[in-house]
């Protein structure tokens, strides 16, 4: 999610499973003076342990820190608790913050506070989409994700995926929980959060949305679609899967802008991802497109292609949505709108 645009202050939502470690990793964000100019919204302070650090009580519900960030709870609607941050920003009460972060409670669908974002007029001429964070429990996290559909949910609209508790869990090879986050996100990194080393920075910082090295060998971002299995080999319960479009000819993208627009207009909410490379009629360079449930980014013109395949390929992460039906209705609608070549739209894997 982290499209910041020049000018628009981020909003990056840190989220994760019930005692995942949102609190423990953001203590650690608020003491840390890379993040003086943050802006923090929590439920409820008394969660997280502040009076060590509290400078200044600005009002009931916001205070500001020794690390210098602005802490405030959020009683109410979220769109209001932005609009009132923004507004004393600007009017000069509180310090000129650069960023804000959200923590969601355990059990929260993280599209809600994204989707705030877009839906609220005032709110989208000062904030944009940063990342989304999403801590996961190294001892319980497979059982969560075996069990619970939130969990798969802030898995695969993650950013930054980062996995607390390992120093209680010898297993952290990519034969366990892992391999499960890799296959339920394929290009968000994996980091440890008892890793000496690790850069905190790096949670919020804004880049594309496109790296070659999160790629793989053959220049995409899903070798193969996902099929989940819990963690005794049975059918996923979350009815979590995915499903892969390879297009062997150059795509239309007003048809395609179309077909996405209406898919995610009726199905977003069971459209937990997409991201793909296209190779659009009339441009040279290859364009990534990226969305979650209803939130679809601006295209991104990528410097080149990362190999010799051309082919356009669109990797869904769908969550109880047919992806047989779906590729049946891609093809229909953009076939009908492209001239006839000799390579049509190839089986999805």
């Amino acid at each position: 999610m982290a499209t910041e645009t020049s000018g628009f202050l981020p909003i990056n939502l840190l989220t994760g499973f019930l005692g995942s470690g949102k609190t423990t990793l953001l203590k650690r964000i608020l003491a840390d003076p890379a993040f003086a100019d943050t802006a923090v919204l929590i439920n409820e302070f008394g969660e997280i342990g502040l009076d060590h650090d509290l400078v200044e009580s600005v009002e009931d519900e916001m205070v500001l820190l020794r690390s210098g960030c602005v802490c405030c709870t959020v009683r109410g609607e979220l769109a209001t608790a932005l609009r009132e941050l923004y507004s004393r920003r600007e009017r000069g009460l509180l310090p000129p913050f650069r960023r804000v972060i959200i923590e969601s409670t355990g059990l929260a669908d993280p599209f809600p506070v994204l989707s705030t974002i877009k839906a609220d007029p005032v709110l989208r001429h000062h904030f944009c989409a940063g990342n989304v964070i999403t801590t996961v429990d190294a001892v319980n996290g497979l059982r969560q994700l075996d069990t619970y559909i939130e969990s798969n949910r802030q898995a695969a609209v993650a950013d930054r995926l980062v996995m607390t508790k390992t120093d209680l869990q010898a297993d952290r090879g990519e034969g366990g929980l892992q391999a499960r986050l890799r296959t339920l996100n394929p290009d968000a990194p994996i980091l440890i959060a008892a890793d000496p080393d690790l850069d905190l920075s790096s949670l919020v910082a804004v880049q594309s949305n496109v790296s070659t090295s999160s790629l793989s060998q053959s220049g995409f971002y899903c070798e193969e679609p996902v099929q989940l299995v819990s963690s005794g080999g049975a059918p996923h319960q979350a009815a979590i899967s995915s499903i892969s479009l390879i297009i062997d000819r150059p795509v239309d993208w007003t048809a395609l802008g179309l077909w996405l627009t209406m898919l995610l207009n009726r199905h977003g909410e069971r459209v937990l991802r997409v991201k793909g490379i296209l190779n659009l009629s009339g441009e040279e360079r290859p364009v990534a497109v990226h969305g979650v449930q209803h939130l679809v980014h601006t295209p991104v013109h990528m410097d080149g292609w990362p190999s010799e395949d051309r082919t356009s390929r669109l990797v869904f992460i769908l969550d109880g949505l047919d992806g047989t039906l779906l590729k049946r209705s891609f093809e229909a609608f953009t076939l009908a709108h492209v001239p006839a070549a000799p390579y049509p739209i190839a089986a999805a894997r």
